[in-house]
C-alpha cells in the first residue's frame, strides 16, 4: 500500500459546501481565490503558506480553488486571480490591496484585528510603541472627552492598514517631544535617525483627510528604506534607489554610513522633482534582473544607483560610487540636465521577421507600432501563459488571413522580456492593443472574443484601409 505523505498547511482551504459558515465563524479572515494553473498564484502560495503560519492564532487565512468552486467565487464576483478579500464575521469587508510577500502580509493583517489606535499610558508604553521598525503616529489629548481625540481615532480606522497609531490622555507624555498641548505627532522608525531630517514632525490637524496629507507628506522622509512591504506605497513617482547591503537588524552603522552619504547629496537637489530610497540589493535582485537586466556578477560592495520615472523612463549610474558622493553628484546633474541615456531592457533584433505574426521587442518597437503608415494589432504575452499559449493558433492564422495586407501588421511581445512603453497599461496576459495609423499615441484596447473571426470583425470596423484577406480586398 503507497502511503502519500500531505504537507501540513495553516491556510484553511475552503469550498462551496462549507464556505459560508466557516468564514462566519471568524471576526476577521483573509481569503485568496485562486487558479492552480495561474502563474501569479504559485508565486503567492509560499509566501501565503509563511503568512497563515505567523499569524496563526491571531488572524486566520484561508484559500477557495474557483477551477472547482465556482458558485463561491462567482458571488464574489471574482474575475482574475488572484483576488484576495478580507472578510469580517462573514461579510466581505473589503479588498485586501496589501503586500503580498509574507512579512508584508502579517504586518498588514496585524493591523486588521484590534484596535486601530493603541492607548498608551505611560512613558514605557510610548517608548515601546515607536521602538519599531515603521513609523509612529501618536496623538496626545488632553482627555477621553477630547473631539480632537475622537477625529484622530475615526483617522486610525480609516488608515490602519497602511498606518501604526496609538494615543494617550495624558499629555505629560509628550514633553520630550516639545508636545504642550494636543497635538499629532508622526515618528519615524529609530533606525533611520539622521542629521540631515528631523525625526519627529508634528501636526495640529486631527481630521482624516488633513492627517491622511500629513502622513502622506512626511511618513517617507527624504531617504527611506524600501521594502518589499512598502515598495507599493513608494511608487508612482521618480524614485532613486541606491541598492547594496542593508541590513537594519544587523549592521545598522554599516547600512546609514552609504544612507547618510546618499541624503547628503539629496539635500542639495531637494528642490528637484526626485525622490530617495536605500534598499537591500538581494531582496530586489529578482527585480534588478527584470528591469535592468543586472545579475549577481554585476553586483559589488559598493552602492548601485537606479533612478526610475513614474512614466517608466529608467537610467542607471555607470561610475562608481565615491564615499565623497561626488559620483552621485554629477550623476543626478546629468540627469536633471537631461544628458543621460535610458537603459531599455529588449530582446535582440530578430534577424528573421518574416512570419504571418511579426516579433516586437523594445529595441524595435519604434520601427515596427510606431509605423504611422501601418496599423498595428499587438498582443502582449508571457510565455507561460496558458491562455497566450490557446491564443497563440488562432492569432497565427490571423497573421496569414491577413499577410497580403501591406497596411496591417499582426504582432506580439513578450512584455516579461522587454519594457512595455508607459501608455500600454498591461496588467494581465494577454493583453491586446489596436493602434492605429496615424494615431500612434492613441493605443485602443481588445476586449473582444478572441476567435480568428471575431479579430476579422473588429479589424473591418476599425482599420484605417480596406482589410485584404488573402488576395481578396474585403471592403468596409
Amino acid at each position: 500500500m503507497l502511503n502519500v505523505l500531505i504537507a501540513a498547511t495553516d491556510v484553511l482551504e475552503l469550498g462551496d459546501s462549507d464556505f459560508e459558515y466557516t468564514v462566519a465563524e471568524h471576526d476577521t479572515l483573509l481569503v485568496e481565490f485562486f487558479a492552480p494553473w495561474c502563474g501569479h498564484c504559485q508565486r503567492l502560495a509560499p509566501e501565503y503558506e509563511t503568512a497563515a503560519t505567523k499569524l496563526k492564532g491571531k488572524v486566520y487565512l484561508a484559500k477557495v480553488d474557483c477551477t472547482v468552486n465556482s458558485e463561491t467565487c462567482g458571488r464574489f464576483g471574482v474575475n482574475g486571480y488572484p483576488t484576495l478579500k478580507i472578510f469580517r464575521n462573514g461579510e466581505d469587508s473589503a479588498a485586501y490591496d496589501g503586500p503580498r510577500t509574507a512579512d508584508g502580509i502579517v504586518s498588514y493583517m496585524t493591523k486588521q484585528v484590534g484596535p486601530s489606535s493603541v492607548a498608551l499610558h505611560s512613558e514605557g508604553d510610548l517608548d515601546a510603541f515607536i521602538n519599531n521598525f515603521e513609523a509612529s503616529v501618536v496623538g496626545f489629548f488632553s482627555g477621553e472627552e477630547s473631539t480632537q481625540l475622537a477625529e484622530f481615532l475615526k483617522a486610525s480606522s480609516a488608515m490602519r492598514d497602511n498606518h501604526r497609531f496609538a494615543h494617550t490622555t495624558d499629555l505629560s507624555l509628550g514633553l520630550k517631544h516639545g508636545v504642550e498641548s494636543e497635538a499629532v505627532l508622526l515618528i519615524r522608525p529609530p533606525r533611520l535617525n539622521s542629521k540631515f531630517e528631523d525625526s519627529v514632525i508634528k501636526t495640529t490637524a486631527f481630521s482624516t483627510a488633513s492627517l491622511r496629507q500629513f502622513i502622506g507628506d512626511h511618513v517617507f522622509g527624504l531617504c527611506p528604506h524600501l521594502t518589499a512591504e512598502n515598495r507599493d506605497d513608494m511608487s508612482g513617482r521618480d524614485l532613486l534607489v541606491a541598492y547594496y547591503d542593508v541590513d537594519y537588524l544587523h549592521n545598522i552603522k554599516g547600512t546609514n554610513y552609504w544612507r547618510n552619504r546618499v541624503m547628503k547629496v539629496a539635500t542639495k537637489f531637494q528642490s528637484q522633482e526626485l525622490n530617495y530610497a536605500v534598499a537591500n540589493r538581494a531582496e530586489f535582485q529578482d527585480e534588478l534582473k527584470e528591469a535592468f537586466n543586472l545579475g549577481p556578477s554585476d553586483m559589488q560592495e559598493l552602492p548601485l544607483i537606479t533612478i526610475r520615472t513614474k512614466e517608466g523612463n529608467k537610467y542607471i549610474m555607470q561610475e562608481e560610487f565615491t564615499p565623497d558622493g561626488k559620483s552621485l553628484e554629477r550623476f543626478l546633474e546629468d540627469y536633471f540636465a537631461d544628458k543621460l541615456k535610458r537603459h531599455i531592457k529588449s530582446e535582440a533584433v530578430p534577424q528573421n521577421n518574416n512570419g504571418p505574426v511579426k516579433v516586437v521587442v523594445a529595441d524595435n518597437f519604434e520601427e515596427m507600432v510606431n509605423n504611422p503608415s501601418k496599423d498595428v494589432l499587438l498582443e502582449f504575452y508571457a510565455p507561460w501563459c496558458g491562455h497566450c499559449k490557446s491564443l497563440e493558433p488562432k492569432y497565427t492564422e490571423l497573421g496569414e488571413k491577413l499577410s497580403a495586407d501591406d497596411n496591417i501588421i499582426i504582432a506580439k511581445m513578450d512584455a516579461t522580456a522587454n519594457d512595455v512603453p508607459s501608455m500600454y497599461d498591461v496588467q494581465g496576459f494577454p493583453t491586446i492593443f489596436f493602434v492605429p495609423a496615424g494615431q500612434k499615441d492613441q493605443p485602443q484596447k481588445y476586449t473582444g472574443d478572441r476567435e480568428v473571426n471575431d479579430f476579422i470583425s473588429y479589424l473591418k470596423k476599425e482599420a484605417t484601409h480596406p482589410l485584404v484577406l488573402g488576395t481578396t480586398r474585403e471592403d468596409l
